[in-house]
């Protein structure tokens, strides 16, 4: 049975909404962005993928010859597991659920897969101003602005506008974003969409293409209410793409993904302990006043340049934190106290260089998502075992090496058998070395 194709023609006429000064119409395209590169002078020649039996390439999809460039100045090759199987079935109309974990390369393929098809599919006759035509939910402000920008480095040489709305950042800033032009691209966090939806910004009745990244955490933190009024505000399934994607098939999330697509591609590329694969994994076991001097050791003899150290409460990031920085090593912390634009600032410090420790809370982590993260240490075993697989799967992304070291002491050594369980190996433990529990020197 084929899928009921998109309506994307219907009456614009709702009250309230703000008429564009210049409704673009379906056969004349204009760039929403004055000042995007130039893609004239490019060709698909410049971009050479040898043909691989085992991967798939972009060049086996039939993309448009500006979203290629893009995905060539990104570097991109063959695809990843996950981009093959989505896009098979995705760039030909048909709903998806796919489980990845982080770091497999699912944003790209449900990027690539809706940038495609808002290219192939004209835009209404008629415009108007805070209508979007894809939108894509996710649950962290860090993981939204990820996309975001992810969104507009695949976009850059096309007429697509892109527009990222989170909460904690400046409410009328982001309002004026939505206001600038049409709009096709919308990434958001539930609770501030939703403020733009009640406050007639935002209209989502034609949107033809709807994402929702990261749907167990999203019930983890309580916003399946209000993605489902979100939903209700958009074409009901069949009329709209929906693509959804979860790091776990949980009974509930598949519940979800059934009432919310129509005759979806279930797409399952890897085992619950896959992200795990590239990590060299290995537990000390201690006594809790031996933590900081080995945190503080191993930092400094493996001359850690990008490490994310995880505590299981505010309040142990924030100590931690002070500690470290107290006897000269460069760390910043990331938890739910942190105001929005400090933790932003703190994401580009890490980024960059400017700091090497990352202390964060689970919550803040499942946010993080950047490259060259060589090392990942668990300060404290998490109290929640799944959140073992999101924390270590912040190294050996994207088919990289990386290391996760766990400090095991009489308060939480209790968890290790059940971790093992739950990952269907053995970890490797060892006491640590003598000469790394010296107690550190200051430096300066």
């Amino acid at each position: 049975m084929n899928k009921a194709p998109v309506s994307k023609q219907k009456e614009p006429a709702s009250a309230g909404k703000k008429a564009a000064p210049k409704p673009r119409k379906s056969g004349n395209r204009k760039s929403t962005n004055q000042d995007k590169p130039q893609h004239d002078n490019w060709s698909i020649d410049q971009f050479q993928v040898a043909p691989d039996p085992e991967k798939k390439r972009f060049h086996d999809f039939e993309l448009p010859s500006e979203l290629m460039h893009a995905i060539a100045d990104q570097g991109f090759q063959y695809c990843t597991p996950i981009q093959a199987e989505v896009l098979g079935s995705t760039i030909a109309g048909r709903d998806a659920i796919g489980k990845a974990q982080t770091g497999t390369g699912k944003t790209a393929a449900f990027l690539v897969s809706t940038i495609k098809q808002l290219m192939d599919t004209p835009a209404p006759d008629t415009r108007y101003i805070g209508e979007p035509r894809a939108i894509i939910i996710a649950p962290t402000r860090e993981l939204a602005l990820q996309i975001g920008k992810d969104a507009e480095a695949l976009t850059k040489y096309l007429p697509l506008h892109v527009v990222t709305v989170v909460g904690g950042m400046d409410y009328e800033k982001q309002r004026k974003n939505i206001n600038s032009n049409y709009l096709d691209i919308l990434v958001a966090t539930p609770g501030r969409l939703l403020d733009y939806c009640e406050r007639k910004d935002l209209f989502l009745d034609l949107i033809e293409v709807m994402v929702i990244d990261e749907a167990d955490r999203m019930l983890d933190m309580g916003f399946i209410p209000q993605v489902r009024r979100i939903i209700r505000m958009t074409p009901r399934p069949g009329d709209r793409q929906t693509l959804l994607f979860s790091a776990t098939f949980t009974d509930d999330v598949l519940r979800l993904g059934e009432q919310w697509t129509w005759a979806p591609v279930k797409v399952e590329i890897e085992p619950e302990s896959a992200a795990t694969d590239t990590v060299d994994q290995k537990v000390y076991i201690l006594s809790s006043d031996q933590k900081f001097p080995l945190l503080v050791n191993l930092i400094r003899h493996l001359n850690l340049e990008k490490v994310i150290v995880f505590t299981n409460r505010r309040d142990q990031t924030r100590k931690l934190t002070e500690k470290l920085q107290r006897i000269g090593v460069k760390a910043d912390q990331l938890s739910g106290e942190v105001p929005q634009n400090k933790r932003l600032r703190t994401l580009e410090n890490f980024r960059s260089g400017k700091i090497t420790v990352l202390v964060a809370t689970d919550v803040a982590g499942r946010g993080i998502h950047i490259d060259g993260i060589s090392h990942v240490i668990n300060y404290n075993l998490p109290e929640v075992l799944d959140d073992y697989v999101h924390r270590i799967g912040r190294t050996g992304r994207a088919g990289a090496s990386g290391t996760s070291i766990s400090f095991a002491c009489e308060d939480d050594s209790f968890l290790i058998p059940d971790l093992e369980a739950m990952m269907g190996d053995k970890l490797k433990k060892d006491y640590p070395p003598e000469e790394l529990l010296v107690k550190p020197e200051k430096q300066h």
